[in-house]
């Protein structure tokens, strides 16, 4: 079997956690894949270290435009840890851990060669959970979806440039951008041409630097839920040491509680209705009647139901509640129809407008009496003169 090219063994990878994202988590076929991909992993990472890609004595015009894309490898680590089975809160915690690791060793490498501008870094890395202010932090997020989206357009720009991208074809995912970046086949001298020149080079090295910055701005939202579910998991109340037949136990508990609360539960004395009527503590064990076993007794007691010393109901509620309205002993009124209708006073200055009858002098002459009256009462009682709080 002959071994990978780096390219090819980054492009089964890629192909691999996009599958990932489309199968359920618990389930052994996913945790299959999930340990091949790491397998595949560990070997692109050191790979990449034997060859010496990336120093810290390097700046970011001393990278090749093809090493670029390496640089995204621990996202895809953080990518892949994230979709691992765990069913202990230890196990989780854990493997959070090393996701979160991985995500910081991303965004330290792309902060270390100053790949992302300081402006951006500002904006991804301030936490939304320490932003008290419920606007501000509403206006940061949309500030950091405003942003990736603009990212994600000129990505999607050049692509078209590049004729890498169909109007019919669907939104690519982080991995599809990741694997667009590769090398072409060998094989194909037009690519391997195409690739050589300057131009397609510098457009190359354009769209990885985008698409660095638009997974440092997602990193940058998986690094606060992990930290979140973090403190979450350490502040949990601690979990029962149960042994083997602990949930067993705990099974036949909730079923006996359950069964408390059933009209319909198996009886002991079987179906026959034979058996024991209650237990030595008083409890019935099986449904029963209290009544006479003689048929006819049982008849002569159900005709006595509803006999001429039952007292009947005289009337309908519907007729009980006209009597009681007509008594006055209803409330009628309130809700949004009392509040929207006019008060006395403006119903009285509605009504001294109707000029030309004698209902509206009546109401004009009203509201002159009622304002004089209200004006002598002011005249007589100043405002505040009541008011004999605080006067020693």
């Amino acid at each position: 079997m002959s071994l990978l090219t780096l390219p090819a063994l980054f492009s089964r990878v890629l192909n691999s956690t996009k599958k990932l994202t489309e199968l359920p988590t618990m389930e052994e076929e996913t945790q299959d894949l999930v340990a091949e991909c790491l397998g595949d992993l560990r070997n692109l990472h050191s790979r990449i270290i034997s060859l010496s890609m990336f120093s810290p004595n390097e700046t970011l015009e001393d990278i090749s435009t093809r090493d670029l894309v390496y640089l995204t490898v621990p996202y895809i680590f953080a990518e892949v840890q994230g979709r691992t089975k765990t069913t202990v809160r230890v196990d989780r915690m854990n493997s959070l851990v090393q996701t979160e690791k991985y995500i910081q060793n991303f965004a330290g490498l792309l902060e270390r060669y100053e790949i992302v501008p300081e402006d951006e870094r500002t904006l991804f890395d301030r936490k939304t959970a320490n932003v008290a202010d419920y606007s501000r932090r509403r206006e940061l997020k949309i500030n950091r979806y405003k942003k990736g989206k603009e990212l994600k357009a000129r990505i999607e720009t050049i692509r078209k440039r590049r004729r890498q991208i169909s109007s019919s074809e669907d939104a690519p995912t982080d991995f599809d951008l990741i694997a667009s970046l590769l090398p072409a086949d060998s094989n194909k001298p037009s690519e391997v041409n195409e690739e050589a020149d300057s131009e397609t080079e510098e457009i190359l090295r354009e769209t990885t630097l985008l698409l660095l910055r638009l997974l440092y701005a997602h990193a940058s939202s998986q690094l606060e839920s992990i930290e979140q579910e973090l403190d979450l998991l350490r502040n949990a109340p601690p979990s029962p040491i149960m042994g083997p037949d602990d949930d067993d136990k705990r099974l036949q508990k909730r079923k006996e509680e359950e069964n408390e609360w059933k009209l319909d539960i198996p009886t002991p004395g079987g179906p026959d209705g034979k058996g024991p009527l209650l237990d030595p503590s008083g409890k019935p064990l099986r449904p029963f009647t209290i009544l006479p076993s003689d048929a006819a007794d049982r008849a002569r007691l159900q005709a006595q139901v509803f006999g001429p010393g039952h007292r009947l109901p005289s009337m309908t509620i519907d007729e009980y509640l006209e009597i009681e309205q007509q008594r006055g002993n209803i409330i009628t009124g309130g809700g949004a129809a009392s509040q929207a209708a006019p008060t006395s006073s403006e119903q009285l200055a509605i009504d001294s407008e109707m000029d030309g009858t004698l209902e509206g002098h009546m109401k004009e002459e009203m509201k002159r009496q009622k304002d004089e009256n209200w004006a002598r009462f002011t005249d007589e009682n100043p405002k505040g003169a009541g008011n004999t709080m605080n006067r020693g």
